[in-house]
C-alpha cells in the first residue's frame, strides 16, 4: 500500500513534529545557519529532525492557487514521464517547470513545479497516485510558494 497523506488539527500532532516544521522555517528564513542550530534552538535532537524532515509540512487553508514543487525517483522507461504529467493533468493541476536528471543505472531524478488551482482535486491524493504509479518512487513535497 502506498503512503497516505492526512489533514490533523495542530492539537493532534505531537510536539516534536511541530518542533520539526518550526526548525525547518529557522532554517528556511536564515535566522539559524546549521541542522544543529536549529534542532537546539527549538529543543529537539539532529536525529529527530532528519528522521521527520521529509514526512511534515505546514498546510496552508490558501494552498489553492500557490506552487508546490515535488521531487522524486523514477525508472527509466519509455512513457513513465508521459504517465507522471497524465496524473497530474488529471488532478486539474499546472505543470510550470519539469526538469528530469540523466538516468544513472536506470533511474532519473524527477523536479516539478506544479501549480494548484482552484480547480486542482485533492493534492493528498495526487500524490498518492504518482506515488502508486509503477516506476515512480520517494514523492517528496520540497517547497510551497
Amino acid at each position: 500500500m502506498g503512503k497516505r497523506y492526512y489533514v490533523v488539527k495542530e492539537q493532534a500532532v505531537p510536539e516534536v513534529l511541530l518542533k520539526v516544521v518550526e526548525a525547518k522555517k529557522l532554517l528556511d528564513s536564515g535566522k539559524v545557519q546549521t541542522i544543529n542550530e536549529a534542532a537546539d534552538k527549538v529543543g529537539i535532537s539532529r536525529s529527530s529532525f532528519y528522521k521527520y524532515k521529509e514526512d511534515i509540512f505546514e498546510f496552508h487553508e490558501h494552498s489553492q492557487g500557490t506552487t508546490i514543487t515535488l521531487t522524486f525517483q523514477m525508472e527509466d522507461e519509455p512513457g513513465l514521464l508521459s504517465d507522471v504529467l497524465r496524473i497530474i493533468a488529471e488532478f486539474g493541476a499546472n505543470i510550470l517547470t519539469i526538469h528530469q536528471s540523466i538516468p544513472i543505472s536506470g533511474v532519473a531524478s524527477l523536479s516539478l513545479s506544479v501549480q494548484v488551482l482552484p480547480t486542482t482535486g485533492n493534492v493528498s491524493e495526487m500524490l498518492e497516485a504518482l506515488e502508486g504509479h509503477h516506476g515512480v518512487r520517494k514523492v517528496k513535497i520540497l517547497a510551497k510558494e
